[in-house]
């Protein structure tokens, strides 16, 4: 099978969508001449033209807002927010719009909208541009959220999200665009969205890790293999709604667990699952269940110090060892 870098299977998802319905459009801070921060988009605008490929001036706000309304009358927005920073200027239309409209209306209006907008540190942005911000948009109901590890994730799960009659807010690590290669199949197919995803199987322990800490756990996996320890590495790949049964299924299996997230570690999403696990699955634990997360901290400039704050495979590991002992 033919491999694609993550940013390429994500605009692949964008393009076969875009060609088979032409309802779907793209919206965002210059996704089309420039093809956004990252160039996902590059090229898309000569193919489908300015009024479905459309550069915005800079209001998050406004940007969400005019999907909200696009997607209300029968279109199927993608909206680009430049860095997933910016989402809490947009948080007005995000939460109390687009996540309410359809409970407000008794299920008579939809808001089929796709937003995609890169997180994560990692790239010397400094603090309002390396956030991790989850756990924020999970408090939130009438959400789907995604956070595909992988290019094949990336593409089924954007395809099925832009399908979707809910607001889906998909959540790209930006280290992951360029770096991670894989197997990409060429035509169209779909990931159930609440559905995770068993990396790695394993009997010792299990590892639930989300995007970008997705690789570095596999990372862990396969070096404490050497020494016999067999590491079962989850993807949830959806967090909202979050496949729990397949969490508790392999930690009754391999009776630890360790949560591994880059947010900070106060109020983090894998508190939920902690909890969850914790209230579900108590008798079959053999000891604590683990938070492997990043500092209490906003996220540094200094390269030195955002890797500090950023999980690495070290603590990932100091994590395993201190949840098998």
């Amino acid at each position: 099978m033919r491999e694609l870098f993550y940013s390429e299977a994500i605009k692949e998802a964008m393009t076969q969508e875009m060609e088979a319905n032409s309802k779907v459009f793209l919206i965002g801070e210059d996704v089309g001449v420039y093809g956004g921060a990252f160039g996902l988009t590059f090229g898309m605008i000569e193919k489908f033209g300015p009024n479905r490929v459309i550069d915005t001036p800079i209001s998050e706000q406004a940007i969400v807002g005019m999907g909200i309304g696009a997607a209300l009358m029968g279109m199927r927005p993608i909206v680009e927010i430049m860095f997933s920073d910016f989402l809490l200027l947009a948080m007005e239309q995000i939460a109390n719009q687009a996540a309410k409209i359809h409970y407000m209306f008794g299920g008579k209006a939809n808001v089929p909208m796709v937003i995609r907008t890169p997180g994560g540190g990692g790239t010397g942005a400094g603090a309002q541009h390396s956030q991790s911000l989850e756990a924020i948009l999970f408090h939130i109901p009438g959400l789907k959220i995604i956070m595909p590890s992988t290019p094949y994730d990336a593409k089924g799960l954007l395809l099925s999200a832009i399908k979707d009659p809910s607001p889906v807010i998909m959540l790209e690590h930006k280290l992951l665009y360029k770096k991670i290669k894989g197997d990409v199949p060429e035509q169209r197919y779909e990931i159930e969205l609440g559905k995770a995803d068993i990396k790695r199987k394993g009997r010792d322990i299990t590892v639930v890790a989300t995007s970008l800490m997705v690789h570095k756990a596999l990372a862990v996996a396969e070096k404490l293999a050497r020494e016999g320890i067999e590491i079962e590495v989850i993807d949830p790949r959806t967090i909202k709604p979050l496949d729990l049964d397949m969490i508790i299924d392999s930690v009754k299996k391999t009776n630890k667990l360790v949560l591994v997230e880059e947010a900070c570690y106060s109020g983090g999403f894998t508190s939920f699952i902690a909890s969850e696990v914790a209230s579900k699955a108590f008798d079959w634990l053999d000891g604590p269940i683990i938070r492997v997360t990043g500092l209490d901290s906003p996220i540094p400039y200094s390269a030195v110090l955002e890797n500090t704050i950023i999980p690495n495979e070290e603590r990932i590991e100091e994590g395993i060892r201190r949840a098998i002992l």
